[in-house]
């Protein structure tokens, strides 16, 4: 376990010397974040090819290049034609999917990825803690990037079994649940909580920047065959998992640093010049003992981790909050590809690029949500607050959404940066926080643990979301979006008893600043003389 990561080897032996810790935690932030943009970017092609599966969209196959380099709308024909001047035929859809059941199928297999991805997590999180991070990451980016690739293999085999599909898609969200645990817990055991909202604010782009990522993949390949919109993702996160062999590393003391979140924490602000000879006399001696401090950590189980405060309620919150963001990650190409706007339908293509829009404004919600979390140092305020923000968000793109194409992409950036604000921030520096919290004196083998508790929590609801709108859809989208503004409620108002500790515990600090104010003049006597 631990020890140098094999490509980080290499470049210390070219260079002659180690690293500074600020050079190692920005391999940590740039290799996690790769990471987990393959991550997304992998779960994103099903929602792009939903149309093209199920024929009730009356999608056609539109030869055009994807935005940003092509135009960004492009109208929905029933018939249109190619480059070269050739009829291309209207999508006729794909067995198992292009029958009535079709939108009924297509709920099951999000479902059933999200739930074997929920319970993975669970798993998922102890082994972290128990097996080198690194490893157990690169396992889970192979596996994953393999069963996603399978997928669209069906389109080249010619496979319409529907228990095909339904398996590779349980077996990739298997392995997809060894990745939120194990970056969060690597950048738990790299950051201390200093600025730790803001940071992981930022580094949480890799979501939207994976979903965007995803969403490109797979449009841009659409006109070539459908398979290739779960192939290539399925590469990106293959390659991205052989990245993670060779440069990430796990922890700091298995490169001559001492555990940040222990005893030791007060060394992150060891200046940079002294931090390389400091590292190169702690790797020294580590190689002499011949042994990583990192392997003789323990693990926490999972109900010693459900009884650190703030878990439980952060949890079931995030259970709502990831029901109502992923019904937009999986439907929301779909919906617009089924609504007018401005009085015209778009092309499957074009419906997959203007969704990339709602993860913009995740990109910005999350940096948001981190940075006022870090200045008010209130987490579950400023969940709540973002979560009761989104209701009227997603009232407004309801009613408004279809009037134009600028109306259009102006709410969903607003319903995205509301909806992925407290999202982001719950599983990122909430999760950070309460895997290092103090009552587990010191021991950051909690880290991933914590994390899959409410990740995983939060991904049945994820689960949820997108099963449900698989049956309410075939309604009406009015149903949907009730369902949507419910869970936003419920995820706001499952945060009340810690938003109510929060400002307690602000409002004791002002009466006793002013307290203090009011009594230091009056014990001064030279003061009471001149009064």
């Amino acid at each position: 376990m631990g020890g140098y990561p094999p490509g980080i080897s290499v470049v210390r032996s070219i260079r002659g010397r180690g690293w500074t810790l600020s050079t190692y935690r920005y391999t940590v932030l740039i290799v996690t974040f790769i990471a987990y943009t393959s991550y997304h970017a992998s779960r994103k092609p099903s929602s792009i090819v939903k149309s093209v599966l199920h024929p009730e969209s009356n999608s056609n196959f539109v030869s055009f290049r994807p935005w940003p380099v092509g135009n960004l709308f492009v109208k929905n024909e029933l018939v249109v034609m190619s480059d070269d001047g050739d009829m291309v035929k209207k999508n006729m859809g794909w067995a198992p999917f292009d029958g009535k059941d079709g939108t009924w199928k297509l709920g099951v297999i999000d479902v059933a990825f999200l739930s074997c991805y929920a319970v993975g997590m669970y798993v998922a999180g102890h082994l972290g803690d128990t097996l080198d991070l690194r490893l157990f990451l690169t396992t889970g980016m192979i596996g994953s990037g393999t069963f996603v690739a399978l997928f669209g293999m069906g389109y080249f085999f010619d496979v319409h079994v529907f228990w095909f599909y339904l398996g590779m898609q349980m077996l990739a969200g298997l392995f997809q649940a060894t990745g939120w645990p194990s970056v969060v817990a690597v950048i738990g055991n790299w950051f201390g909580k200093r600025k730790r909202g803001l940071i992981m604010g930022i580094w949480n782009a890799h979501t939207s920047v994976g979903n965007i990522a995803g969403s490109l993949l797979a449009a841009g390949v659409l006109e070539y065959g459908w398979g290739w919109a779960f192939i290539l993702p399925g590469a990106f996160i293959f390659m991205s998992g052989i990245i993670v062999y060779l440069f990430l590393p796990a922890y700091p003391e298995d490169v001559g640093f001492p555990r940040l979140n222990g005893p030791s924490s007060e060394f992150v602000s060891v200046p940079e010049d002294e931090e390389a000879q400091i590292s190169g006399k702690l790797a020294e001696g580590n190689e002499v003992n011949g042994r990583n401090d990192s392997g003789n950590r323990k693990s926490v189980g999972l109900l010693e981790a459900c009884s650190i405060p703030g878990v439980i309620p952060f949890a079931l919150c995030l259970f709502f909050a990831k029901m109502v963001a992923y019904t937009f990650l999986y439907w929301l190409p779909f919906y617009l590809s089924q609504t007018a706007i401005g009085g015209q339908y778009m092309s499957v293509k074009t419906a997959g690029n203007l969704s990339t829009l709602f993860d913009v404004g995740g990109i910005f919600g999350g940096v948001l949500a981190g940075y006022i979390s870090d200045k008010l140092k209130a987490r579950a305020t400023t969940a709540a607050s973002f979560m009761y923000a989104a209701i009227p968000s997603i009232l407004l793109y309801r009613k408004y959404g279809s009037t134009s194409r600028a109306v259009n992409i102006l709410l969903m950036m607003i319903v995205g940066l509301f909806v992925n604000g407290p999202y982001a921030l719950i599983t990122t520096a909430v999760s950070a926080d309460l895997g290092t919290h103090s009552s587990l004196k010191g021991n950051s083998r909690a880290l991933a643990t914590v994390t899959a508790i409410i990740d995983g929590t939060g991904s049945l609801g994820a689960a949820l979301g997108p099963l449900l709108t698989g049956f309410l859809s075939s309604n009406g989208w009015d149903a949907v979006f009730l369902m949507l503004i419910i869970g936003a409620f419920a995820a706001g108002l499952l945060l009340s008893h810690l938003v109510l500790i929060e400002l307690r515990e602000k409002l004791n600090k002002r009466l006793d600043g002013r307290h203090k104010i009011r009594t230091g003049p009056a014990s001064s006597p030279l003061l009471n003389d001149q009064g």
